[in-house]
């Protein structure tokens, strides 16, 4: 069994959990390898072991069976896309504040050896296709785990925004923005911003209003096979961004549609507890 271990170096420090895990691994029969999901600046400081040999991302995944990344949400998302690309699992081990994502602690690393027994389960999450219409051309695409997040500059004005769930209109109103998320991501931002929770497992397309200027403006659970759209009013001295799973801001323009629908393709997470989903909100979200 090849099982890739992706750290994040900014907050595994000195990279001790994944040398820990990486000798459980192998003391248990797999076959692993360390790849970093991103390069390091220079002068970054961070504590990087030089006897360690890292692989590159794209090689380590070619003909891997899992891969257990170790750090936050932030990480874990990065790391389910990667593995969505070569269709294997990911399984999260939390060295962030929350972990929402992660299916184990630090603590827990004993479990991994639970992997080449095959003892563990895959559960599989919606994603969501996001695309950018500027003129009749599509000038931007991602795919969300997480959200779609649309919001005003730093500039303290509101942008206008229309959404519509297929050809009717879901609501128009005017705000700090709105967020756009799975059921995995319900949990995140849209929760607070005032969303729902929904089951991960569920296939459906939360719009969440982020402060919004109308009384009418509410969150809507939509069903998943409806195409949203979200059209950008005039911006004219205001701007604004959209944001896929927290990643690098693209800037919008009036007029923009900003184009969401489930995706075909699923990320797959490796779960190896019993842990239930409602455990899991009490334990990690209940003593926030």
């Amino acid at each position: 069994m090849k099982i890739v271990l992706s750290p994040n170096p900014y907050r595994d420090k000195g990279l001790k959990a994944v040398q820990a895990a990486q000798k459980i691994l192998r003391q248990a029969g797999a076959d692993t390898c360390i790849a970093l999901p991103f390069a390091l600046d220079k002068g970054s400081g961070v504590d990087v072991p030089a006897h360690l040999k890292f692989i590159d991302p794209e090689a380590a995944l070619q003909g891997a069976d899992l891969l257990v990344c170790f750090g936050g949400d932030g990480t874990i998302l990065h790391a389910a896309k990667d593995a969505q690309a070569h269709n294997i699992p990911v399984l999260g081990v939390n060295l962030g504040s929350v972990g929402f994502m992660a299916e184990l602690e630090v603590a827990e690393l004993s479990r991994l050896s639970k992997l080449t027994e095959g003892k563990y389960a895959v559960e599989e999450r919606m994603m969501m296709e996001v695309s950018v219409r500027r003129e009749g051309k599509t000038i931007f695409r991602d795919l969300a785990l997480n959200d779609a997040v649309i919001t005003k500059g730093a500039i303290a004005r509101v942008i206008e925004l229309e959404v519509k769930s297929d050809a009717a209109q879901v609501g128009r109103f005017s705000g700090d923005g709105v967020i756009v998320s799975t059921p995995t991501g319900s949990t995140a931002y849209s929760m607070s911003a005032g969303g729902p929770i929904v089951e991960p497992t569920a296939e459906n397309i939360l719009v969440t209003p982020i402060c919004p200027h109308a009384l009418h403006a509410r969150s809507f659970v939509l069903g998943g096979s409806r195409a949203v759209t979200v059209r950008m009013g005039k911006l004219s001295r205001k701007t604004a961004y959209l944001s896929v799973d927290g990643g690098k801001a693209f800037r919008l323009g009036g007029g923009d549609q900003v184009e969401l629908r489930r995706s075909e393709r699923k990320a797959q997470l490796a779960k190896l507890t019993n842990r239930s989903f409602y455990s899991v909100v009490e334990q990690k979200l209940g003593r926030m």
